[in-house]
């Protein structure tokens, strides 16, 4: 019954959450109060509007595999945060209408093919890592290689560059906004 409570919530319009004073965190479409913040399916709100990405309570949770898979892969700690922040908001149990899994949103046949479970937290940023490292090596810029990451490295061949897909344009911004965001603000990068 709680499930299929949440994915009702998760997919209204708009979310709500709020963190109790004992860690519970609570979602709803219905806020009761101030002390609710908006929250998003597809990620964050965006950082230019009032980002609120150091007050989510999972911030920092794991920051540990972002660092390993950062020097594993030579992918920007950063960058890669910036990328689960976009993909899930920092959720390990997330699972997209498209069926993407995880923290950095691996699809299933994907994670297959890199070797990892996509439902444990450090194997599915390490296979995240991997992957957006095949494509940087591919294209050679992360907008690129984040457009890759969004809609396929097929359509980023055939459109020659970011696909003219809103999805996309729009998640390749806010990546590149996280990123920045956490470069210029240590108290929430390692």
């Amino acid at each position: 019954m709680y499930f299929l409570f949440f994915f009702s919530i998760l997919f209204a319009q708009e979310l709500f959450i709020k963190t109790l004073p004992n860690g519970t965190v609570v979602f709803t479409d219905r806020p009761q109060g101030e002390d609710f913040v908006p929250f998003h399916v597809d990620g964050a709100p965006p950082p230019k509007s009032n980002l609120r990405l150091k007050n989510y309570p999972l911030i920092n949770t794991w920051d540990d595999y972002f660092y390993q898979a950062s020097m594993t892969h030579s992918v920007p700690f950063a960058l890669l945060k910036a990328i689960c922040a976009a993909e899930s908001a920092m959720n390990p149990s997330i699972v997209s209408k498209a069926g993407a899994i995880g923290l950095m949103q691996l699809m299933p046949g994907t994670a297959k093919f890199l070797k990892v479970d996509p439902w444990d937290p450090q194997q599915n940023v390490e296979g995240g890592a991997t992957y957006i490292r095949k494509q940087i090596d591919r294209f050679g810029t992360y907008e690129l290689a984040l457009a890759a990451y969004n809609a396929g490295p097929a359509n980023v061949k055939k459109y020659k560059g970011i696909p003219p897909f809103e999805e996309t344009q729009t998640y390749v911004k806010r990546v590149m906004e996280y990123y920045d965001f956490f470069l210029k603000n240590p108290q929430v990068k390692k």
